[in-house]
C-alpha cells in the first residue's frame, strides 16, 4: 500500500507525524510526504520539522501565499503531476487548510482514493474559509477519520454513509503526549524568567481578529489589562505584527512580553506551565484540553466544541471587557477548585495507529475504543 501524505501549514505537521510513524512501524506501507508550501517561513516551518522528527518532504511544491483562489489554484496545478509521478493508493489530507481541499479535489478527479484525517469538525460559521474547506473535503473523501464522536454525528447529519466514517481519535494528541517531556527539557519558563509564577501564554493570528483595526485594538488592550494580573507571553504571528504596524497601534507594554514565532517544543513547554492561554488557534484549544490548562478562545464559534464541553476551553468575544471578565471568572474558578477538565475519548496517544489500521482495511470498523 502506497500512501501520499499532504501537508501545507504548521497545524498539519503535528497531525501527519504520528501517522507517518505508525505507517513505518506497520510494515508493508510505502509513504511519501508532500509539502505544498502553502505557509512557508523558515522560522515557522523548518523548526517544526526538526522538533517533530519529520523527514524531508519528497516533494515541496513551494506555492507560497496569495488569495484563497490564487493559492488553491496554484496548489492544484502543482499537485496533479505529483500524482502522475507517484500513483499512490491513497492521498491522505489533514485538517482544513487550502492544501487539504485543493489536493482532495485533484485526487478525486484522477480516481485516487482520499482519506481525510480530522474529518467531521464543524463550527457552523461559513464566514470561516476553513469551514468551507472542511465541508468540501468531507464530501470528496472516501474515508473520513474523525477525532471525536461529534465529528461522526456531524457527518451523519450531512448524509455521509456510516461505512465511510471511522472514529480514530486525535492524532495531534499523539504528538503532544510523545513530545511533552522533550518540551519540558527546553526549560522555556526558566529562560523567559517566569518559572514558578502564574503567567499567560497568548497567540492571535486569525484575520477576523487581526485584520480589523478596532478588534485588534481591543485585543491589545485586553493584553495590557491581563498584564496587571500576571506576566503575559505573547508569541506574535508575523501577520499580527504587520497589522499592528500598519494600523499604527501601540504595542502592549509593561509585563506583556512580545516573542518571535516559537518552535513546537518551545510552545508546548510554555503552554504546559501556563496559568491560562488566550488564543484563536484551533490546535491550542485541543492541546490545552489535554494538558489541563485553562484556555480562552477569542472567537464566536469553534469547530472543536468537545474542548468546551469536556475540556478546558471557553469561547469569549474579542473585546477588552469580555476578556477581562472571563479572566477574572477563570482565576476564581481555578483558585476555588472548580476547574476539573477531562480528556475526550480517543485522545490517548494511539490515534495514528488507528489511522493506519483503517487505511489498511477500510472495511473494518476501527474505533477509538477498539
Amino acid at each position: 500500500m502506497k500512501l501520499l501524505h499532504v501537508v501545507g501549514a504548521r497545524p498539519n505537521f503535528m497531525k501527519v507525524a504520528p501517522v507517518l510513524r505508525a505507517g513505518a512501524a506497520a510494515g508493508g506501507v510505502a509513504q511519501l510526504l508532500v509539502h505544498t508550501g502553502q505557509h512557508y517561513d523558515p522560522a515557522m516551518s523548518d523548526s517544526f520539522f526538526q522538533d517533530l522528527g519529520l523527514p524531508t518532504p519528497d516533494e515541496n511544491l513551494g506555492v507560497g501565499s496569495g488569495t484563497h483562489a490564487e493559492q488553491t489554484a496554484r496548489i492544484m496545478l502543482a499537485f496533479e503531476p505529483v500524482l502522475d509521478r507517484h500513483a499512490p493508493d491513497w492521498v491522505v489530507v489533514y485538517g482544513d487548510v487550502n492544501s487539504t481541499v485543493a489536493c482532495a479535489l485533484v485526487a478525486v478527479k484522477k480516481g485516487i482514493r482520499i482519506a481525510h484525517v480530522e474529518a467531521g469538525l464543524r463550527s457552523r460559521d461559513r464566514t470561516m474559509p476553513e469551514e468551507i474547506n472542511r465541508i468540501l473535503t468531507d464530501q470528496l473523501a472516501d474515508l473520513l477519520l474523525t477525532p471525536s464522536r461529534d465529528g461522526n454525528e456531524n457527518l451523519a447529519a450531512e448524509g455521509i454513509p456510516a461505512e465511510r466514517v471511522r472514529l480514530v481519535g486525535n492524532v495531534m494528541v499523539d504528538t503532544l503526549l510523545r513530545l511533552r517531556g522533550a518540551a519540558a527539557e527546553r526549560e522555556m519558563p526558566r529562560k523567559l524568567g517566569v518559572e514558578g509564577s502564574d503567567y499567560a501564554f497568548v497567540t492571535l493570528h486569525r484575520p477576523s481578529n487581526v485584520d480589523d483595526r478596532d478588534t485588534l485594538a481591543e485585543l491589545l488592550g485586553a493584553l495590557n489589562d491581563l498584564g496587571t494580573r500576571m506576566p503575559v507571553l505573547f508569541a506574535v504571528h508575523p501577520r499580527t505584527r504587520r497589522r499592528i504596524g500598519e494600523f499604527g497601534l501601540p504595542l502592549p507594554n509593561g509585563p506583556v512580553r512580545l516573542l518571535d514565532p516559537l518552535g513546537y517544543l518551545e510552545t508546548v513547554g510554555l503552554v504546559d506551565r501556563a496559568a491560562l492561554v488566550l488564543t484563536d488557534s484551533g490546535g491550542l484549544q485541543e492541546e490545552t484540553t489535554v494538558l489541563g490548562v485553562p484556555c480562552l478562545t477569542a472567537r464566536p464559534s469553534t469547530e472543536r466544541p468537545i474542548t468546551v464541553t469536556e475540556g478546558t476551553n471557553r469561547l469569549v468575544a474579542s473585546r477588552r471587557e469580555s476578556i477581562g471578565a472571563a479572566v477574572a471568572e477563570l482565576i476564581t474558578r481555578r483558585t476555588g477548585g472548580g476547574f476539573r477538565p477531562s480528556r475526550p475519548e480517543g485522545w490517548d496517544g494511539h490515534a495514528g495507529e488507528r489511522v493506519i489500521a483503517a487505511l489498511r482495511d477500510p472495511r473494518t470498523t476501527v474505533t477509538a475504543t477498539s
